[in-house]
């Protein structure tokens, strides 16, 4: 049986990424909404993509660092790249998301980084809720 942790409360109301605005229950999350230019919004404000790419490299580092500890690895400094792209399948009308997630780390080897990425990859939340339903690229750099 497993424990609540912590449940997230989000709102977005309005014309959600077209105009709307997302907003947390405890008032510290409050951002405008506005279709990319890329897609041909406005803009400006954020958008869902956006928001999913910031979560998930924010969740994705914390899993590197439970992995880093289990494996007795030190860590100098590090950092996740998260790139989540909207797919438009303009035959069937549908839209789809791919990710991208780049470990940036220092200190440590090529195969060691490599391994500490595909073990957050296991264990980060976002990854598994993901997992079947979002193609996703895994790749490290060190310096």
């Amino acid at each position: 049986m497993s424990e609540t942790t912590y449940t997230a409360v989000a709102t977005s109301t309005a014309e959600g990424r077209n105009g709307g605005r997302a907003t947390s229950d405890d008032g510290v999350l409050d951002v405008g909404l506005a279709v990319p230019k890329a897609f041909g919004g406005s803009g400006d404000g954020t958008n869902p993509e956006q928001l999913f790419a910031a979560g998930w490299a924010s969740c994705f580092v914390g899993a590197v660092r439970r992995v880093a500890g289990v494996k007795k690895v030190k860590l100098e400094d590090l950092a996740v790249v998260a790139e989540v792209t909207l797919h438009h399948d303009t035959d069937a009308g549908e839209f789809h998301l791919s990710a991208a997630l780049h470990l940036e780390a220092t200190g440590i080897d090529q195969a060691t980084a490599d391994e500490l990425v595909e073990g957050a990859h296991q264990v980060c939340p976002y990854s598994k809720a993901t997992r079947g339903n979002v193609e996703v690229t895994l790749d490290a750099t060190v310096a």
